[in-house]
């Protein structure tokens, strides 16, 4: 399961490859580490037409996850886009996209110790996007902030493709790379739109990095 990925390409790219016209972001930073939680930037459709804005990663969990919590930091990555709890945001207005440099997924090591792969569709680390899901909501993230009203994302997952189930073998993000599945992704019908859930063919990816919290 993805926990971390980067975010080193500025603005206009992404706004170019996402063909958006609307930017919320102000000075968009290289964003070498993403964690859950952070603030980071997505697609989305808004009123005035596409926007990239800021939202924190992590959309709220199913009720049976907060049993007994006084807190819902989020679930990052959604797999079974057929329960209840996650079609409500499968419409368009809910779709978004996130753009990404590379992702980490934790390789073991022969001494059991955990070390990042990071994975990316070149060295040069073109700029990609996962598919995902935003909405508002209003929650306690954190108890020390209390209750707070945020806009939350998270992207989707599938089956792995061979670069990545070498080290992670149950899933992978969902990844865009043409400003089609971009556009299919945030305007087509729902169940067009979850025919891109789907791993990338094999030979998509390469290691570009090993260890570190951050793929700067």
């Amino acid at each position: 399961m993805c926990n971390l990925y980067s975010l080193t390409k500025g603005q206009a790219a992404i706004l170019a490859m996402a063909r958006a016209m609307v930017d919320h972001t102000g000075n968009l930073p290289p964003l070498p580490g993403i964690f859950p939680d952070y603030r980071a930037p997505i697609i989305r459709n808004g009123a005035d037409g596409r926007e990239l804005a800021y939202a924190r990663w992590g959309m709220p969990s199913p009720s049976f996850a907060l049993k007994e919590r006084n807190s819902d930091p989020g679930i990052t990555n959604v797999r079974n886009v057929a329960s209840p709890h996650w079609r409500r945001w499968l419409g368009e207005a809910s779709r978004c996209v996130v753009p990404f440099s590379s992702f980490a997924e934790p390789a073991s090591l022969p001494d059991g110790r955990k070390e990042n792969a990071w994975f990316a569709l070149g060295e040069e680390r073109p700029l990609a996007f996962f598919a995902g899901i935003w909405t508002r909501w209003t929650s306690v993230r954190k108890v020390k902030e209390g209750e707070t009203t945020n806009d939350l994302f998270a992207f989707l997952t599938t089956d792995a493709n061979a670069e990545v189930g070498a080290i992670h073998p149950k899933a992978m993000p969902v990844i865009l790379t043409t400003g089609d599945e971009v556009d299919c992704w945030l305007t087509a019908p729902t169940q067009q739109a979850l025919k891109l859930q789907r791993p990338l063919p094999d030979g998509s990816l390469v290691i570009v990095a090993r260890g570190g919290k951050d793929d700067g």
